[in-house]
């Protein structure tokens, strides 16, 4: 009698998580061209660094999510202390998703959710900096699981430094 009351419960699929982008946006965009203000002194030699800092919040409509990417870029020349360019871009996106347990709702929007607006954010920078007097800046494929554990990793340090429990609780 278990044994058919196993197999019962196995043929009954749990539903596969399901997620559509509604809607796309820039939330704040800014761009700087410094060094042309300044004007550059000798050879340039670009070093480019880039912050990524992301958010996520529930809409009030159910199972609609907004994921927002906040990218920081600079670029300063190697050789001296100058900075090129400053470009700072907040990208977001409107999600409808569906079967996903709670637990994993808040890596869910933190990882997925950025992976598919990535290459919507590649391409404004890319545009941006072509078109501030730059060479096209294409930024190399983001990891956002490692993103994400380094994010709750300083939460958690910052927690425990503050005596507050660890708290992983999902986006709401």
């Amino acid at each position: 009698m278990a044994e058919s009351e196993n197999n019962g419960a196995a043929s009954e699929q749990p539903a596969q998580p399901q997620m559509r982008i509604l809607g796309q946006f820039i939330r704040d965009l800014s761009f700087e061209n410094i060094i042309s203000r300044k004007g550059a002194a000798g050879e340039v030699t670009p070093d480019v660094k880039v912050q990524v800092s992301l958010d996520a919040k529930k809409r009030s409509q159910e199972n609609q999510y907004e994921v927002v990417g906040k990218f920081n870029v600079t670029s300063r020349n190697k050789g001296g202390d100058e900075t090129l360019f400053v470009l700072e871009l907040e990208y977001g996106g409107l999600f409808s998703i569906e079967n996903v347990p709670e637990e994993q709702l808040h890596p869910f929007l933190l990882i997925e959710c950025p992976r598919m607006l990535f290459p919507f954010v590649r391409r404004i920078i890319s545009d941006v900096t072509h078109d501030g007097g730059f060479p096209p800046l294409t930024l190399d494929t983001i990891d956002f699981v490692a993103l994400y554990r380094q994010s709750l990793a300083q939460r958690q340090a910052q927690q425990a430094a503050q005596g507050q429990p660890s708290d992983d609780t999902p986006v709401n």
